[in-house]
Parts: structure tokens; sequence; C-alpha cells
């Protein structure tokens, strides 16, 4: 293990992190030692016995301040909660419900998280997208929930700064989870997504959690802020 990435005596606490890419970011938490809280709604995947699991909704505001009320001490807070509605997003209670879930659902967790992460000067890493840049025309819903996280990691690395607190972001591409079996399973639809990806295929899971370790490194120290994007070159093509 190296020193950068040893998590030992830290605790990581993600949301959505019972299934996909947040998942994925527990597990390699997990694999690099900290002491690793996983939160959804429901699951299908396999969850290692080590993974401390709670059921939690992030659009609960008490429920969430009962989570945090019993976690001791936090190192670091990875927001990986989201939903999509494909097509169903221009109903605006649907429209309220995936800003609520995706956007305020994230705010609601730094902020309920900060007097933690202030004791430990720790930090936050969100979960945009590759569509915090780009337009949705099925979900738009879900784009202007992703480009909020963008401004919203932005906006929390310079008022917390002084907090010593780092807050940065991931922005995935097309990563093979349940969340994109529908386009996975359109053999038309994503051969023209890979085809216009450089590195010619769908992401994984595990290529996203490990940007999310870096940015909670010492190794990014002098980071914050940042949106980095992982889309095997989707936004630079």
């Amino acid at each position: 293990m190296s020193p950068v990435f040893d998590f030992r005596r830290k605790t990581v606490l993600v949301t959505g992190g019972t299934s996909g890419i947040g998942l994925a970011v527990a597990n390699a938490f997990l694999d690099s030692g900290a002491e690793v809280i996983a939160v959804g709604l429901h699951s299908d995947d396999p969850i290692r016995p080590e993974i401390r699991t709670e059921k939690l909704d992030v659009t609960d505001n008490a429920a969430v301040d009962r989570l945090l009320a019993v976690v001791p001490e936090l190192h670091v807070l990875v927001n990986c909660a989201g939903i999509i509605r494909r097509d169903l997003e221009f109903d605006l209670d649907v429209f309220s419900h995936v800003l609520d879930v995706n956007l305020t659902g994230a705010m609601r967790m730094c902020m309920g998280a900060h007097p933690k992460l202030v004791k430990a000067r720790g930090c936050i890493v969100n979960i945009a997208s590759m569509l915090s840049f780009f337009g949705g025309g099925r979900v738009p819903a879900y784009s202007a929930s992703k480009g909020g996280v963008s401004q919203l990691t932005r906006s929390l690395a310079i008022a917390w700064a002084a907090d010593k607190i780092r807050v940065n972001a991931v922005a995935p591409g097309w990563i093979a989870t349940k969340l994109t079996e529908a386009i996975q399973s359109d053999s038309e639809r994503s051969a023209q997504l890979v085809s216009r990806t450089p590195i010619g295929r769908w992401g994984r899971p595990e290529e996203v959690a490990a940007p999310v370790l870096f940015l909670s490194s010492e190794a990014a120290s002098f980071m914050t802020g940042a949106i980095i994007p992982v889309d095997g070159g989707y936004s630079a093509a």
C-alpha cells in the first residue's frame, strides 16, 4: 500500500455507496484501509461485510442528521447518491425530486458533515457528470443537477478553504452500471457513444473510484474546486 493512499485510521462516508460507482468507491477505500460507511436506499449488489451499511434517504433532513450524529469522526465524504428519470423529467414533480436527490441531497450531506470535517481537516468529493458540461435532451433535471453539483463543488471549495476542507469532484462519462443499462442494451446508441469515446469502450466503476481516492489523499493536498473528467476522452473529442 502506497503511504499516499493509506487511509488507515480514516473514516469515509459514501452516499449511494451500496451500488454502482458508489459501491466501487466504498470498496476502493476499504482496500486502502479506511473504515467505510456506505449509505443508500437499496441494493441488489453484493456488499462486503467489512463495509458498514446504513439505509438513508438524502432528501430527509432528519435522517441525515440522525446518521451523522452517530458517526464519531469523519475524514472523507463522497456524495455519490443520484437518480435519473429519462423522459420523465419534464414533469415538474419528477424534475424537483431529481434535483432534491442529486443536488440538494449533496448539499444536505455537506452541511451536516461540515463540523466533523472541520475537526478532522477532511475533504469532500462530489460525483458530477459529463452532463455537467453538456446538455441532455432526455434528462433535463439530471443535467441541471449535475451542472449544479459542479458549481456547488467550486463554491464550497472557496467557502470552506479557511476551514481546511478541500472540495473536489469527478465527472464520469459513460460508465457501465445499472443506471446506464438501458443505453448499454441499445446496441445502436451504445455503438455511437463508444465511437465518440477516444478510448473506445465503456468505463468501469473502479476507474471512477481511483480518482476519488486520489482527490481524497495527500497527493491532492493543493487541489480544491477541481472537476476532473473521467470519461475516456469523451469531453475532449
